[in-house]
């Protein structure tokens, strides 16, 4: 099977080539396998999806999902990353909808919350359909825009947040320090896991006490540096590192290796990354949560195009088939061995064409 660094490696070498051909005007878009073709010549949808970065696992895998969703489709496949930057992330939609004359189909996380509304509105009203994922503002909704933005994908952060702090307190017995990361302040994500931890803090009723709380943006390189100063602080005070997502919690896990404290010292994370679920294998971190970002990235494209297709009237689903939570499972190392075996030794085969089998649940 593919590693997450042969993935990784594989989705920076393609976004590369499409980046040259962008800078000589060509319209060119990467297809699975690597292959370059003319994608905006053709009179049929061209697919995207536009996320954070493919030096992240969780967007990764999620461009994997992506592309293996186009080639069941035989459509061209461009993969967008914003690094962070809100402007460039909504600037790269704007110029891909002006390419493909509007017939593009679109999965997009957001860099940010406010973000969703100006992609939204420049989808709809270039013709495209659009599936936006984690971050949209409370009052933007696929249903004010017809058919046009099809649907919004996201996952309840507050039971993961709650379920992987309770994990992590466990590893420790249920009564020290701990320290913690968040995500980007304002992303809905971040705000629902930070709600989650702190539920699970106040039902211990003081037992666990929580040394210092830093976003570090999801980005593993900022969680690392910061839990290398949180060491230096605290030292052994600290009992546990709860992190909002699986990159920073590697980016944890690196800094405790580099002090000898690996495995004792117990991480857990959330998004279910196949480098999250090896250091849970390897007792060095306790838990995380598998959103299946693979089904994530395809099931964005199929939806959307779907609607383009009319295979499927958005106006006419019920408003639980426009904005849902997705389902998302609980990993430990009680549980680890038999995921590696269904999902990591082998990849799951995904019916592309369930659009709503994985629902958990409206978003309220």
């Amino acid at each position: 099977m593919t590693s997450s660094i042969d993935l990784i490696e594989t989705a920076i070498r393609d976004r590369r080539r499409f980046l040259i051909a962008s800078a000589l005007g060509v319209g060119y878009a990467v297809m699975p396998g690597g292959l370059m073709r003319n994608a905006f010549a053709a009179t049929d949808y061209s697919l995207a999806s536009s996320i954070r970065s493919l030096s992240n696992a969780f967007h990764a895998t999620w461009n994997q999902g992506a592309e293996a969703y186009s080639k069941t489709v035989g459509l061209p496949y461009v993969t967008l990353v914003t690094e962070g930057n809100s402007e460039k992330g909504i600037a790269d939609i704007r110029a891909l909808l002006a390419k493909t004359g509007g017939k593009l189909v679109l999965g997009v996380d957001p860099n940010d919350s406010p973000d969703a509304r100006p992609i939204v509105e420049s989808v709809a009203k270039a013709g495209g359909y659009v599936v936006t994922v984690w971050n949209k503002p409370a009052d933007l909704h696929p249903w004010d825009f017809g058919e046009h933005y099809v649907a919004h994908l996201s996952f309840n952060g507050v039971p993961a947040g709650e379920q992987t702090a309770k994990a992590l307190f466990d590893s420790f017995g249920g009564a020290g320090g701990i320290v913690a990361l968040g995500g980007i302040p304002s992303n809905a994500p971040a705000i629902q896991r930070k709600a989650g931890l702190m539920n699970a803090i106040k039902a211990t009723n003081g037992k666990v006490q929580l040394l210092d709380f830093q976003d570090a943006d999801w980005d593993s390189t900022k969680a690392n540096n910061i839990v290398g100063a949180w060491v230096t602080r605290f030292g052994d005070k600290i009992k546990g590192i709860w992190a909002a997502n699986d990159g920073m919690a590697i980016g944890a896990l690196e800094a405790l290796r580099a002090e000898g404290l690996a495995g004792k010292v117990q991480v857990t994370g959330i998004d279910g990354t196949k480098d999250a679920v090896t250091a849970i294998k390897n007792k060095e971190m306790a838990a995380t949560v598998d959103w299946n970002p693979r089904w994530i990235g395809g099931m964005a494209l199929s939806l959307g195009y779907h609607a383009a297709t009319g295979k499927i009237t958005p106006s006419k689903e019920p408003k639980s088939h426009r904005e849902f939570y997705g389902t998302g499972v609980l990993i430990t190392q009680r549980d680890v061995q038999e995921f590696w075996k269904n999902n990591i030794d082998k990849t799951p085969a995904i019916d592309w064409n369930d659009l709503w089998g994985k629902i958990s649940g409206p978003i309220t």
